[in-house]
């Protein structure tokens, strides 16, 4: 195309234009990383709290170690919640005597289903013991026929008055419970397959496989008893153990659960849920070998 003097035109401003800015609309190509494949796992046990978590991951590392000094050394009873006591929170005991060093603690009661600023602390407590055992939360059903008992120790710097929750039990209102027996032989006299003893396990009606305790099995007879009062859990912390702490705490649930009304484990007033190897040792003991059994 040529103007009027015979010389090439140049080329509509317009036009060149649209094609500087159709360049610039094209998409750059992204830049591309090397990626490489992790094969060594950082999941880690605790040998202390047994709680598995990532190593490296901020909130598992955090989570852990919360968790673990609580397994450890228990939880704080601050001034908050001792304000409580006497409005919602039951002194049950004073001055109880721990086995080995000097050393006097206090247990009180609350309801399972407390609010406000004591119930956030026996949530927290709770879900301790529930990562503790690999057990289930408790339905709120149970929490409301439910008390919890709080082993408490004053704390031995010199600078604060607050204490320490060290142990925790909770007992529930039950109706039945099975009787524990050494072997099915050892269950009421008779021929009748229904009198036999049958081995507990993790379902309610299953017969089939025992349920094993430090590799043993415990076998309870079939026959639903009256039982009036259940423990679902127990709990002490790691430092206070072999002290008299779940003795203690079972001790003032059996007097105090039912007003006007103790309970006696050697005669099969007390049942508790699925134990573990240290729980079993502890019923058996505690109970004097009347203790039971109850589905949870």
């Amino acid at each position: 195309m040529f103007n009027e003097r015979g010389r090439p035109a140049k080329k509509p401003r317009v036009a060149l234009a649209k094609k500087q800015s159709s360049q610039k609309s094209q998409p750059s190509k992204p830049v591309l990383t090397q990626m490489f494949l992790a094969t060594a796992t950082s999941l880690r046990t605790c040998p202390s709290c047994q709680l598995s978590y990532t190593r490296g991951a901020p909130d598992d590392e955090t989570l852990h170690k919360s968790h673990c000094a609580r397994v450890k050394s228990g939880m704080e009873w601050g001034k908050e919640e001792a304000r409580f006591e006497g409005k919602g929170v039951q002194v049950v005991k004073e001055r109880v005597l721990l086995k080995g060093k000097q050393e006097r603690g206090r247990i009180v009661a609350v309801r399972a289903d407390i609010g406000g600023k004591v119930g956030a602390k026996l949530t927290t407590m709770l879900d301790t013991i529930n990562r503790n055992l690999s057990s289930p939360d408790l339905p709120q059903s149970v929490l409301s026929a439910s008390k919890a008992y709080f082993f408490l120790l004053p704390s031995t710097s010199p600078t604060t008055t607050r204490e320490k929750i060290v142990g925790c039990v909770i007992a529930q209102r039950i109706s039945t419970a099975m009787a524990i027996v050494r072997s099915p032989s050892d269950s009421t006299a008779g021929s009748d397959p229904s009198s036999q003893g049958i081995p507990k396990d993790n379902t309610a009606d299953s017969e089939e496989a025992p349920l094993c305790v430090d590799g043993h099995a415990l076998y309870c007879s079939p026959k639903q008893l009256p039982t009036l009062l259940g423990i679902p859990r127990v709990f002490v912390a790691a430092t206070y153990r072999r002290r008299g702490v779940a003795s203690a705490l079972l001790d003032a649930a059996t007097e105090t659960f039912l007003h006007g009304c103790k309970l006696d484990p050697a005669n099969g007033d007390v049942a508790f849920s699925q134990p573990t190897g240290d729980g079993r040792g502890l019923m058996e003991h505690w109970g004097r070998g009347g203790a039971r059994i109850y589905q949870e």
